[in-house]
């Protein structure tokens, strides 16, 4: 059945077109947005799909719509709206729409086109998590899979600490954590840049290869493939050591007795990050090496990782704002910016820059302002992603 998944895709791709043309020719008639309602009257029986996958391509436009929306008033002026038509698209089957039997098969409704019940697909997993499954998708990364979304059922376990610790996120430093026990972790990223650099240099080079030859033809193919492959293995390589790191870290916090954990909020490190004209042309550009490394940093990625697995273990995970917790001294207040790998004030204060600056953030949770805390880092654990 593997030209039948395609076909789906290839359905959910023309869906996804139609909501673009319907939208727009809404907006040109009456000046407003489309709603859910108007779209599902709009391509209802229209697709060789079920109802519900149907439903979550026009979901999936609505919400990159807003997204878009919430962005432009974020000051994203850049943002565009979604205009692009697509070949595929990845089809979504929802708990109504799929079956999964004892043996590994899995049937995908088809739904009903023209008063007439279309054959499932049927498909074979070697692996079904045990859970409830509520969502199958078919994606696209070098070759067809099923991204299989379900309920774990682990309930959280009962978390009857008291103890808060602080995380500062960094390229260099994935986490460096302070807790109130006086133990801090440095959890470094170093490996993880490394990856990135030779992927980005591999990139460059294929990249030039094919400006070199004409668009479609075979060698300009065989070297898009290329590039596909080499940032799938990289994106890969990424998810391990996140994962790694975020265990690590859910690990250590438990062991300290931590019943809340503050990370500094690092969103908008990334603005700036293009060729376009900064707004403030005083302010310090950053090289284009520098641009390219924050652009890249997947802290988004990282503390979703860290919600999930320090919420099993009944950890809560909240946000406060960092903003000069790296350059102020807790001891004078004097802010002072540093390039390198440890803080130090005139008044004789030192430390690890990053451990430095996760110790502010926990000051600033406690108290509302950056102070001095009234113990001592006794010992830091460095660990590597890896193992």
């Amino acid at each position: 059945d593997f030209d039948r998944l395609f076909a789906c895709n290839r359905e959910s791709a023309r869906a996804w077109n139609d909501c673009l043309n319907h939208a727009k020719e809404h907006h040109q008639q009456t000046g407003k947005w489309i709603d859910k309602k108007e779209l599902q009257v709009l391509t209802k029986g229209r697709y060789h799909l079920h109802s519900q996958s149907i439903q979550s391509v026009q979901e999936r436009y609505l919400e990159a719509r807003k997204n878009a929306w919430k962005a432009k008033q974020a000051g994203y002026g850049h943002i565009r709206y979604p205009y692009k038509t697509k070949r595929h698209y990845p089809t979504r089957w929802k708990k109504d729409g799929l079956v999964i039997c004892p043996n590994g098969k899995i049937q995908l409704s088809m739904g009903i086109h023209q008063g007439k019940r279309e054959k499932p697909v049927i498909v074979h997993a070697s692996h079904i998590p045990n859970g409830k499954v509520k969502e199958i998708e078919l994606i696209w990364d070098r070759k067809l899979m099923l991204a299989i979304s379900y309920e774990d059922e682990i309930t959280p376990v009962a978390n009857n600490h008291t103890g808060t610790a602080a995380i500062d996120m960094g390229e260099i430093h994935g986490i460096a954590a302070v807790a109130e026990t006086g133990q801090a972790l440095i959890v470094t990223s170093r490996l993880l840049r490394s990856v990135k650099r030779l992927r980005n240099k591999q990139h460059a080079k294929l990249c030039k290869q094919q400006s070199r030859c004409h668009k479609g033809s075979r060698r300009w193919k065989k070297l898009q493939r290329a590039i596909g492959k080499i940032s799938s293995k990289t994106d890969r390589q990424q998810q391990d050591m996140l994962h790694k790191m975020s265990r690590k870290f859910a690990t250590w916090a438990d062991e300290q007795q931590v019943k809340t954990v503050v990370v500094g909020d690092v969103e908008g490190v990334q603005r700036n990050t293009s060729k376009r004209k900064k707004a403030n042309s005083q302010k310090k550009r950053r090289t284009r090496q520098q641009n390219q490394r924050l652009s890249q940093w997947p802290f988004g990625l990282l503390l979703m990782m860290l919600s999930y697995k320090l919420a099993a273990l009944g950890i809560k995970l909240s946000k406060t704002d960092e903003s000069y917790t790296t350059q102020t001294c807790p001891v004078c207040g004097r802010k002072k910016k540093v390039s390198g790998r440890k803080y130090k004030c005139y008044c004789g204060y030192a430390m690890h820059r990053d451990l430095h600056g996760a110790r502010n953030i926990l000051a600033k949770h406690k108290y509302g302002e950056i102070r001095a805390l009234d113990w001592e880092i006794d010992k830091i654990t460095y660990l590597r992603p890896t193992g």
